[in-house]
């Protein structure tokens, strides 16, 4: 079959290209015209997605507490190891609050209220307009959203901001009030609605939200239900855990997403049990798994999942991120840090994808 190639045919060529590390692809883009017509085109764009989306990875943002110098970001990839990247593109000094498809959100460290959005392999990024809503710094306890979530729609290829945290009156307590800042990348300007919430989140379960049929998900801590949000309609509602799941002093529970569905899972004593929602309408949970975790026993109080495909699950230490292989049951170091006086890695990890989405 002859193609503009040579002897490979156009399709061969496309699933070769669709493999290659984003950096490596771009490369590509100067080698002739027809190699550059065919990777801007948006047909390879989704093939390209949609193969990147089956590979997750952990993105770990890694600094020094007592340094003003920009942070630097680490990949850490089951298929092609360790990389180190940053944010100097930016031209601010950031941290990462979200990640979805590819795209990460930024807040400046320096400037409250000031957020972004970028494709750190690509190396766009939009700084979003600021809000005219006051209330917007106003949030409990800090001045800052308690959940910021990112929704990205490859199919799209639009994305939403989300700000939501209990507000906070000059002179007064913060009440049930639960304000939420929707930005929107169609239309380039934030929407704001009210509501009455009584749910409290914890550190990690600010991290981990997980985007799923049009809708961003956070665990709350009590550990017995999800605050979902319906971006369609911006109406908050809870979706219930597996009955079986309990949390307490020696069980914790991590939100996560393994391929296109909700999961959730339990780290308990020395069991890290693995559970997903096989029907999102009807809210039906499977558990799918039961690892043993004696083999690591001296690392489970500080172990936290971030990340999990149908083979294996990432996870985060202090100062290791581990990946466990669950057809093989064998646990492998990926990335360690030797500088003790960084935070802990789970403290900035999040699960991240390489894809070709625009930020703009």
């Amino acid at each position: 079959m002859n193609s503009p190639f040579g002897v490979f045919p156009d399709e061969v060529i496309l699933q070769i290209l669709a493999r290659l590390p984003v950096k490596s692809l771009y490369k590509t883009k100067i080698v002739c015209k027809v190699w550059y017509k065919l990777i801007s085109d948006k047909y390879f764009t989704n093939l390209y997605n949609e193969l990147s989306v089956k590979n997750p990875m952990v993105l770990v943002q890694v600094s020094e507490p007592s340094s003003e110098s920009r942070s630097s970001l680490i990949c850490v990839d089951n298929l092609k190891g360790v990389s180190e990247f940053s944010l100097d593109f930016v031209k601010d000094r950031v941290k990462v609050r979200g990640s979805c498809n590819g795209l990460l959100c930024l807040s400046s460290i320096p400037d409250k209220g000031v957020y972004y959005v970028c494709n750190p392999l690509t190396r766009e990024y939009k700084l979003l307009p600021r809000s005219r809503e006051r209330p917007i710094t106003r949030f409990h306890p800090d001045g800052e959203a308690t959940l910021v979530g990112l929704a990205c729609d490859l199919i799209t290829q639009k994305y939403n901001v989300i700000l939501a945290g209990y507000h906070r009156s000059f002179g007064h307590r913060p009440e049930r009030t639960f304000i939420c800042m929707v930005y929107d990348s169609e239309s380039n300007k934030w929407r704001k609605f009210v509501s009455l919430q009584d749910d409290q989140f914890t550190r990690m379960n600010k991290n981990q939200v997980v985007f799923i049929n049009g809708g961003l998900h956070w665990l709350t801590d009590s550990c017995s239900c999800m605050l979902v949000l319906d971006l369609a309609t911006d109406v908050w509602r809870k979706i219930q855990l597996p009955e079986e799941i309990s949390c307490g002093v020696r069980s914790r529970v991590y939100l996560l997403e393994l391929d296109g569905c909700l999961s959730v899972i339990q780290i308990y004593e020395a069991w890290m049990v693995i559970w997903v929602m096989e029907n999102y309408e009807r809210e039906e949970w499977r558990m799918v798994d039961k690892v043993s975790l004696r083999c690591i026993r001296g690392m489970v109080p500080g172990i936290f999942p971030i990340s999990q495909t149908g083979n294996y699950v990432y996870l985060a230490t202090h100062k290791q991120v581990l990946i466990y292989q669950r057809n093989s049951r064998v646990w492998k170091e990926m990335y360690s840090v030797k500088d003790s006086s960084t935070l802990p890695l789970w403290f900035s990890a999040h699960a991240f994808r390489s894809t070709l989405f625009s930020c703009h």
